[in-house]
């Protein structure tokens, strides 16, 4: 293994596919969005995207690392939302992990990976795209604003208008959710992923709170 210098390593300096596989290999677990649209065609479009996460809750926004082509063409995935303005983020959990896998095949354009992969979807609410039933948790979102920061990467944000979940999952009266049931999967780099059955519990203490564990430890180490 190559000794990295005491000046790290420079971002700008490295190929675009070594910034990839640095940045996807040290930022680790991702969550995956599987992000379902509206072609023009009206078949409906499915692409996961670990390029995500929730931004706010006041209001209530989700950010999306949206992939250009090779040539600079938008994605299915980017095009439907640019003209529509609306797509459902789905949570993946274990059970879903072989599907959405599927739906990163490079299918053509217009094709449905819903339909190849055999998801059957239910109607959402607030936005006129399906949602997948399989799914532990549906995000029904309307685009914000999208950020161009270069020919092959866009920043969407996106509101989440509204939230469905699974039978089992969800304790609506506290807003507590079933990890074990739940059994969510994080995106590591290259093919590996990652579940979330192993969990520890840190507690967050006030100053005051921890200025006294200190003090006990000092006492106990004089």
């Amino acid at each position: 293994m190559t000794p990295m210098s005491d000046n790290g390593i420079s971002l700008r300096e490295l190929d675009p596919r070594d910034r990839y596989k640095l940045l996807c290999g040290v930022v680790v677990p991702r969550p995956i969005a599987l992000v379902t649209t509206l072609n023009e065609n009206g078949a409906v479009n499915a692409a996961p995207f670990s390029f995500f996460n929730v931004f706010s809750e006041s209001p209530a926004l989700i950010v999306l690392g949206l992939q250009h082509k090779p040539v600079h063409s938008p994605k299915d995935t980017t095009r439907n939302i640019h003209r529509d303005g609306e797509f459902v983020v789905h949570m993946v959990d274990e059970a879903l992990s072989v599907a959405m896998n599927d739906c990163a095949v490079d299918f053509p354009s217009g094709d449905s990976e819903v339909a190849a992969a055999g998801l059957a979807t239910l109607p959402s609410v607030d936005v006129k795209v399906p949602r997948l039933a399989a799914a532990p948790f549906a995000l029904e979102c309307r685009r914000q604003i999208v950020l161009n920061f270069s020919p092959d990467r866009e920043l969407l944000v996106g509101e989440v208008l509204r939230v469905h979940a699974r039978e089992g999952l969800l304790d609506e009266a506290n807003m507590y959710v079933d990890l074990d049931a739940y059994r969510p999967i994080g995106r590591m780099f290259g093919n590996l992923y990652t579940t979330q059955r192993d969990v520890f519990s840190l507690t967050r203490e006030s100053h005051a709170q921890w200025r006294a564990r200190q003090d006990a430890k000092e006492l106990k180490d004089a």
